[in-house]
């Protein structure tokens, strides 16, 4: 059974097979030392990132609910993998260590923005009221590609191979999650449409790297059988 015996967790085991998954973790903190200096310190001259669909797309604020859904969806699947699917998680990280890296050297190459927030909301609600408040420390800079997009795509991944969520309900049950936060981030004027593709290409690339690898290394060991 892929999963490992913590109970019996020391740092001295930290390099064995059973708990050397536990090293991909220090990816999070790598991430957010380079990304934080990005969104808030170091001066960028950002390019505006826009296109006829954006302005076809209307604001809605319910989708705050699927948009903040996207940390429980990203931290549920990390804790499920980590403590009861060793292989789902590191699917998960693997094709996250990739694709956020890719991203952070497009950030750094080529600086984005956008300019789609409402500065008036139609309507008065708590939703808005949630919106305004995540519009005040989520920047608008730094968009393209959409970190959303590639997050919630890892998860939908990483559940299409794992033991639990590999059949076709809980696939539908993913898949049906995975697009309504990535819509959701076009219908908050948080991303554009062009943050999403540039997020699906990539994830296109990094797919291979991680599944298809994974699958020719268990041929090599079946036909060294």
């Amino acid at each position: 059974m892929d999963r490992p015996n913590y109970h019996s967790f020391s740092i001295k085991k930290l390099n064995t097979p059973e708990f050397r998954h536990i090293w991909l973790l220090l990816y999070w903190i790598i991430f957010g030392l380079v990304f934080w200096p990005m969104e808030r310190i170091l001066p960028m001259h950002f390019h505006n990132v826009h296109c006829m669909l954006d302005d076809i797309i209307p604001f809605c604020e319910y989708f705050i609910i699927p948009y903040y859904f996207w940390f429980v969806f990203l931290i549920g699947m990390m804790i499920y993998g980590f403590f009861f699917d060793i292989s789902a998680f590191k699917n998960y990280m693997k094709f996250t260590i990739i694709t956020y890296t890719i991203t952070l050297v497009i950030y750094a190459v080529y600086p984005t923005s956008q300019a789609l927030r409402p500065t008036e909301f139609a309507r008065n609600n708590i939703f808005t009221e949630i919106v305004k408040f995540m519009y005040g420390f989520d920047t608008n800079t730094n968009v393209c590609p959409s970190i959303h997009v590639l997050g919630s795509l890892a998860v939908y991944f990483s559940a299409r191979k794992s033991r639990v969520f590999s059949s076709i309900k809980w696939r539908i049950i993913f898949l049906f999650f995975t697009i309504l936060i990535i819509i959701s981030t076009v219908f908050l004027k948080q991303h554009s449409v062009i943050d999403i593709l540039m997020a699906i290409v990539i994830s296109i690339f990094a797919y291979p790297f991680v599944y298809k690898r994974k699958k020719l290394d268990n041929l090599k060991e079946k036909s060294l059988l």
